[in-house]
C-alpha cells in the first residue's frame, strides 16, 4: 500500500488528499447505498441481530447481511441498495482520485473494499456490539 494513488504526492499534502478521498468514498458511499436507494427499494439497511445458534452460523448470517437485506415487507431481498451504492460510490470516485489511477479497477477496488468493511461491521455488531449495549430489546431479529 506504500505510495498508493501516487497522483497525490507526499507528505501532509499527499495524506490530506488521500484523506479526504477516502472520507468521500464512505460519505457518498453511505448516504447512496443506506438513505437514497433503500428508500426507492423499499429496503431497511439496518443489520438485525440473530444471537442464536452456533458462532459459525452467526458468522454466516452477519457476511451475508452484506449481500441480502429484509424488504420493507419483512421479507429477505437481495441487497441491491447497498451493492449497487457501492458500485455508484466507486464510479463516484473516478471524478476525485488521481487520473492514473481512475478506471474500473479503481470502481472494483471500492466495491471490495466497502463490502468487506461492511461484513467486519456486521460481526461487530453480531458478537461485540450487543454485549456493549444491554439495555436493548432482546426479541431477536427484525420479523
Amino acid at each position: 500500500m506504500q505510495d498508493q494513488y501516487g497522483g497525490y504526492g507526499q507528505g501532509a499534502q499527499g495524506y490530506g488528499k488521500r484523506y479526504g478521498a477516502t472520507y468521500a468514498d464512505v460519505v457518498t458511499g453511505n448516504f447512496i447505498g443506506a438513505a437514497l436507494l433503500p428508500s426507492l427499494f423499499k429496503q431497511d439497511p439496518r443489520y438485525f441481530y440473530k444471537g442464536t445458534g452456533s458462532k459459525k452460523s452467526r458468522v454466516l448470517y452477519a457476511l451475508a447481511n452484506s449481500f441480502i437485506t429484509k424488504g420493507d415487507n419483512g421479507k429477505w431481498q437481495a441487497n441491491y441498495s447497498g451493492l449497487m451504492g457501492s458500485m455508484a460510490a466507486g464510479g463516484i470516485s473516478n471524478l476525485y482520485y488521481p487520473a492514473s489511477d481512475r478506471g474500473a479497477g479503481l470502481t472494483f477496488e471500492n466495491v471490495a473494499i466497502t463490502i468487506a468493511a461492511g461484513s467486519a461491521a456486521n460481526i461487530l455488531q453480531e458478537f461485540l456490539i450487543r454485549k456493549l449495549t444491554p439495555n436493548t430489546n432482546s426479541a431477536g431479529p427484525h420479523p
